[in-house]
Order: C-alpha cells, then sequence, then structure tokens
C-alpha cells in the first residue's frame, strides 16, 4: 500500500500485530502496517470528524489528510508518550481544527462580499451551504489574476496584506488596491446573482 491511504486491505499478519507491534512497524516504514492503522482506526477518525465537522465529505477528507499525516509524521511517535491510537486521535483534532479553520476563512470571504446567502435568516439556514462555496469560487475565478490571488492568499491562507506584498513581490499599495477592487467586483456579481434569483 502507497501512502495514499485507502481501501487496500492489510495482510492478515498485520492485522494480527498489537497496537504496539503495529506502531513500531509503522515507524520504522511498513506499509503493510498503515494499511492496517488505516483499518484499525479510520471508523474512529472518521466518526470524529463527522460529529464536529457534521459534513461527510468533508470527514472522509479528514480522514485521508489525518492517515497521510500519520504517515509522514510516524518518525514523530514517542511511545513513552501515549498508545498509537491517542497519537491518530491528537492529529485528528489538529485535522478537524484546520477544516473548521478553513470554513471559517471561507464564511469571511463570503461575508467580506457582501453575500447575505451565509447570512439572512441565520437561525434557520446553516451557516455554510455548498451553494455558498460553489457560487463563490465561480465568482471568485472570474476575477482577474492579480484580485484573485490576493482574496486567496488573504481568505484561504489567513496571510496579512504585508505579507501578501511580502510573497508576491508587489507593493502594499498595489495589493490593497487588487483587495479593494476584488471585494467590488465579487460583492456586485454576488448581489447582480440574488437579484436574478429573486426574480426568476
Amino acid at each position: 500500500m502507497s501512502a495514499q491511504t485507502g481501501a487496500v486491505r492489510p495482510s492478515a499478519a498485520a492485522e494480527s500485530l498489537t497496537d504496539e507491534e503495529l506502531a513500531r512497524g509503522l515507524v520504522a516504514g511498513d506499509e503493510d502496517c498503515l494499511a492496517a492503522a488505516y483499518h484499525r482506526w479510520s471508523p474512529l477518525v472518521h466518526g470524529l470528524a463527522r460529529r464536529s465537522l457534521g459534513d461527510a465529505k468533508e470527514a472522509e477528507d479528514v480522514t485521508q489528510e489525518v492517515f497521510l499525516g500519520v504517515w509522514r509524521g510516524r518518525r514523530g511517535f514517542r511511545p513513552e508518550r501515549g498508545t498509537i491510537g491517542g497519537w491518530i486521535v491528537g492529529i485528528t483534532r489538529r485535522g478537524i481544527a484546520d477544516a473548521l479553520s478553513a470554513r471559517t476563512r471561507r464564511l469571511h470571504l463570503v461575508a467580506a462580499a457582501g453575500s447575505s446567502l451565509a447570512l439572512a435568516e441565520p437561525a434557520a439556514r446553516k451557516p455554510e451551504t455548498t451553494l455558498d462555496r460553489v457560487l463563490v469560487l465561480h465568482e471568485l475565478a472570474r476575477l482577474p489574476a492579480p484580485q484573485q490571488r490576493v482574496l486567496r492568499l488573504t481568505y484561504y491562507e489567513d496571510l496579512t496584506q504585508t505579507q501578501i506584498a511580502r510573497r508576491t513581490g508587489w507593493p502594499l499599495g498595489t495589493v490593497k488596491s487588487h483587495a479593494r477592487r476584488g471585494l467590488h467586483q465579487l460583492r456586485s456579481r454576488l448581489q447582480d446573482d440574488e437579484q436574478a434569483d429573486h426574480y426568476t
């Protein structure tokens, strides 16, 4: 099995390993032990993610990322600090936190664009829907490339305008201008879409 974790079943020998033996094999780079770890703990990881995120697809994504993290970070496991299961749960909690943070950044982008899709009727509407994501990403993709880049770095990578200027090599004033124009165009297009929906 490769580090791209999936539905590959571990060997019978790997399945029969104790947690401690499996951990030793995993740290040593045995991919069959990764398959066994995935088979043993992925239902727990997925369940934790599903309960926290309320979204099956996001939970699946987090589960895959967790076991990629397990593989990449396997040499950092220290049995004296706890069990392999506890270590995987710790990685899961960080993965869930990252997913929630990414969701928050997307919501900030929706709010900054002035979309009422995610903000109207907060008591009756989930704060983020598939429609919100699709609509914002669609409109974002229509912006000029520099404006897209600034908004993506702002809301998807959580960079300040000063950090964006350093990364892109653009003057700070240029970054601010792209952000302002990009948000203005995004806001206008989202409002136009909502008005069109209202009259159809």
